[in-house]
Protein backbone atom coordinates (compact mmCIF):
# COMPACT_ATOMS: atom_id res chain seq x y z
CA UNK A 1 0.00 0.00 0.00
CA UNK A 2 1.30 3.59 -0.79
CA UNK A 3 1.79 6.30 1.81
CA UNK A 4 -1.49 7.72 0.44
CA UNK A 5 -4.13 5.26 1.47
CA UNK A 6 -2.10 4.90 4.80
CA UNK A 7 -1.78 8.80 5.98
CA UNK A 8 0.54 9.63 9.15
CA UNK A 9 -1.12 10.80 12.12
CA UNK A 10 -0.53 14.01 11.66
CA UNK A 11 -1.85 14.52 7.87
CA UNK A 12 -5.40 12.45 9.92
CA UNK A 13 -5.54 15.85 11.84
CA UNK A 14 -5.60 18.00 9.47
CA UNK A 15 -7.77 15.65 6.86
CA UNK A 16 -8.17 15.99 3.14
CA UNK A 17 -8.02 19.37 2.47
CA UNK A 18 -7.37 21.35 5.30
CA UNK A 19 -8.91 21.81 9.44
CA UNK A 20 -12.11 20.06 10.33
CA UNK A 21 -15.21 21.90 8.86
CA UNK A 22 -17.30 23.29 11.63
CA UNK A 23 -20.16 21.46 9.96
CA UNK A 24 -18.37 18.56 10.38
CA UNK A 25 -17.31 19.15 14.24
CA UNK A 26 -20.93 20.20 15.01
CA UNK A 27 -22.31 16.43 13.29
CA UNK A 28 -19.81 14.88 15.21
CA UNK A 29 -21.28 16.47 18.17
CA UNK A 30 -24.83 15.56 17.59
CA UNK A 31 -24.20 12.34 16.78
CA UNK A 32 -22.41 11.74 20.43
CA UNK A 33 -24.62 13.68 22.02
CA UNK A 34 -27.72 10.90 20.53
CA UNK A 35 -25.57 8.00 21.58
CA UNK A 36 -24.38 9.74 25.46
CA UNK A 37 -28.29 9.66 25.95
CA UNK A 38 -28.53 5.93 24.89
CA UNK A 39 -26.01 5.02 27.29
CA UNK A 40 -27.63 7.36 30.15
CA UNK A 41 -31.15 6.18 29.34
CA UNK A 42 -29.88 2.44 28.89
CA UNK A 43 -27.99 3.11 32.26
CA UNK A 44 -31.29 4.39 34.24
CA UNK A 45 -33.53 1.46 32.61
CA UNK A 46 -30.43 -1.04 34.55
CA UNK A 47 -30.73 0.89 37.91
CA UNK A 48 -34.63 0.83 37.82
CA UNK A 49 -34.61 -3.09 36.51
CA UNK A 50 -31.91 -3.79 39.81
CA UNK A 51 -32.93 -1.78 42.42
CA UNK A 52 -36.59 -0.42 41.55
CA UNK A 53 -39.66 -2.41 41.39
CA UNK A 54 -40.27 -3.15 37.57
CA UNK A 55 -42.92 -4.90 36.36
CA UNK A 56 -40.65 -6.72 34.73
CA UNK A 57 -37.24 -6.97 35.79
CA UNK A 58 -36.04 -8.99 33.28
CA UNK A 59 -37.14 -6.56 30.35
CA UNK A 60 -35.65 -3.89 32.24
CA UNK A 61 -32.60 -5.26 32.36
CA UNK A 62 -32.65 -6.34 28.60
CA UNK A 63 -33.43 -3.40 27.57
CA UNK A 64 -31.35 -1.58 29.57
CA UNK A 65 -28.43 -3.96 27.97
CA UNK A 66 -29.53 -3.19 24.80
CA UNK A 67 -29.62 0.60 24.67
CA UNK A 68 -26.06 0.66 26.10
CA UNK A 69 -25.05 -1.87 22.98
CA UNK A 70 -26.87 0.73 20.71
CA UNK A 71 -25.34 3.68 21.76
CA UNK A 72 -21.76 1.97 20.35
CA UNK A 73 -23.23 3.07 16.87
CA UNK A 74 -23.74 6.70 16.86
CA UNK A 75 -20.51 6.41 19.67
CA UNK A 76 -18.12 5.13 16.85
CA UNK A 77 -20.06 7.32 14.22
CA UNK A 78 -18.78 10.41 16.14
CA UNK A 79 -15.71 9.23 16.68
CA UNK A 80 -15.20 8.68 13.20
CA UNK A 81 -16.17 11.90 11.88
CA UNK A 82 -13.83 13.65 14.22
CA UNK A 83 -11.45 11.74 12.69
CA UNK A 84 -12.50 12.38 9.45
CA UNK A 85 -13.21 8.95 8.64
CA UNK A 86 -15.45 8.54 5.33
CA UNK A 87 -16.91 5.21 6.80
CA UNK A 88 -18.24 7.05 9.58
CA UNK A 89 -21.04 8.84 7.49
CA UNK A 90 -23.07 5.94 6.72
CA UNK A 91 -23.46 4.76 10.53
CA UNK A 92 -24.29 8.45 11.42
CA UNK A 93 -27.05 8.99 8.54
CA UNK A 94 -28.22 5.67 9.80
CA UNK A 95 -28.70 7.02 13.65
CA UNK A 96 -30.03 10.00 12.39
CA UNK A 97 -33.05 8.35 10.15
CA UNK A 98 -33.91 5.73 13.20
CA UNK A 99 -34.42 8.90 15.45
CA UNK A 100 -36.36 10.39 13.57
CA UNK A 101 -39.80 7.40 14.41
CA UNK A 102 -38.53 7.49 18.25
CA UNK A 103 -39.25 11.41 17.98
CA UNK A 104 -42.58 10.61 16.19
CA UNK A 105 -43.49 8.15 18.73
CA UNK A 106 -42.35 9.99 21.81
CA UNK A 107 -44.59 13.32 20.07
CA UNK A 108 -47.58 10.81 20.53
CA UNK A 109 -47.01 10.20 24.15
CA UNK A 110 -49.16 12.15 26.33
CA UNK A 111 -46.59 12.73 29.23
CA UNK A 112 -43.34 14.75 29.89
CA UNK A 113 -41.88 12.36 26.57
CA UNK A 114 -43.00 15.17 24.01
CA UNK A 115 -40.04 17.69 24.81
CA UNK A 116 -37.92 14.84 24.86
CA UNK A 117 -39.57 14.04 20.95
CA UNK A 118 -39.41 17.71 20.03
CA UNK A 119 -35.25 17.52 21.03
CA UNK A 120 -34.13 14.31 19.35
CA UNK A 121 -36.59 15.35 16.37
CA UNK A 122 -34.31 18.53 15.76
CA UNK A 123 -31.30 16.90 16.99
CA UNK A 124 -31.49 13.98 14.01
CA UNK A 125 -32.71 16.64 11.53
CA UNK A 126 -30.12 18.87 12.22
CA UNK A 127 -27.42 16.13 12.14
CA UNK A 128 -29.16 14.98 8.66
CA UNK A 129 -28.43 18.25 7.20
CA UNK A 130 -24.77 18.44 8.38
CA UNK A 131 -23.74 14.90 7.36
CA UNK A 132 -25.19 15.42 3.88
CA UNK A 133 -23.56 18.98 3.18
CA UNK A 134 -21.15 19.22 0.70
CA UNK A 135 -18.56 20.49 2.76
CA UNK A 136 -19.09 17.50 4.97
CA UNK A 137 -19.11 15.05 2.40
CA UNK A 138 -15.64 17.00 0.85
CA UNK A 139 -14.48 16.96 4.52
CA UNK A 140 -14.61 13.08 4.75
CA UNK A 141 -13.26 12.26 1.22
CA UNK A 142 -16.28 11.08 -0.43
CA UNK A 143 -16.73 11.62 -3.93
CA UNK A 144 -20.16 11.48 -5.65
CA UNK A 145 -21.38 8.40 -7.67
CA UNK A 146 -18.95 8.36 -11.01
CA UNK A 147 -16.39 9.99 -9.89
CA UNK A 148 -12.96 8.58 -9.44
CA UNK A 149 -10.43 9.95 -6.88
CA UNK A 150 -7.38 11.04 -9.05
CA UNK A 151 -3.87 9.26 -8.04
CA UNK A 152 -2.31 11.36 -5.33
CA UNK A 153 -5.74 12.80 -4.15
Amino acid sequence: MSADQNPTPEAESAGPAGPRPGRLAAAAALTALEGLALVVGGAWMLVEGFAGAPDDRRSAVTGGITLIVLALLPLLAARGLLGRRGWSRGPAVITQIMALPVAYNLLQADSVAIPAGIALGVVAIAALVLLVNAGTTQALGIKGPGRRQEPGQ
